[in-house]
């Protein structure tokens, strides 16, 4: 009995082991094939208030997919980040992605403006950022932000040229308005008057994504080796 049982347990094994080796080989191609975009941002882009299932990466992931990329959204969104918050964490982001996203959506700045920070600040940590992807030649989306009224017009003409003019510095794709259409649009936004609620992420992302299509579609698959 001693002996058969061994026998059984070392078929079982083989044939766990082949199995396995299986599986491996069925999901490497999925994943070669997958792009990778990274939206690191703020609460905008981490979902602030709403299920994960609603949040901006995974509605953007949907939209994509849908068009027939195979694609992951990482999301890379931290609530309360200023662009210094955002500097200070980027290259421990990449270090955890195995190499290079395809394209990452900078989404930073609106925390900057609602603190009333220096735009000289907001300009210095964005710069920084859009160098080290530059350095990286990861591809950028870059997501602008528009200044609250209440800050005043001087604040405004000096926060709102940061987006165009490092998007013209670094040779990213400027998205100008990240909250375009659904700022200040009550239906679109949950309670404190500032957050889109679901419908109004999924305004955003039928906005963003025939941008982020573009990209996609203009690069070669496959992330490239981190550097």
């Amino acid at each position: 009995m001693k002996g058969r049982k061994t026998a059984y347990d070392a078929a079982r094994r083989l044939i766990q082991g082949v199995l396995l080796i299986f599986a491996l080989l069925g999901a490497v191609p999925a994943f070669a094939a997958d792009r990778l975009v990274l939206a690191f941002g703020d609460s905008l882009t981490a979902g602030y208030g709403l299920p994960a299932a609603q949040a901006f990466p995974v509605r953007l992931q949907a939209a994509l997919r849908g068009a027939g990329i195979a694609v992951r959204v990482q999301n890379a969104g931290v609530s309360g980040d200023t662009s210094a918050a955002g500097r200070a964490r980027l290259a421990w982001v990449l270090r955890s992605i195995k190499g290079n996203p395809d394209l990452v959506i900078v989404e930073l700045g609106a925390n900057d403006m609602l603190r009333g920070l220096s735009p000289d600040q907001t300009r210095a940590n964005l710069d920084a950022i859009l160098a080290e992807l530059k350095r990286r030649r990861i591809p950028v989306l870059l997501a602008g932000m528009r200044a609250a009224p209440n800050l005043g017009r001087g604040y405004a003409a000096r926060f709102e040229p940061i987006f165009p003019d490092l998007a013209r510095k670094y040779g990213a794709r400027l998205y100008p308005f990240f909250l375009a259409g659904v700022a200040a649009q009550k239906p679109l936004l949950q309670a404190d008057g500032m957050h889109p609620n679901a419908r109004g992420v999924d305004l955003i992302v039928r906005n963003l994504a025939p941008q982020v299509i573009a990209m996609l579609r203009q690069q070669p698959s496959g992330a490239q080796p981190a550097r």
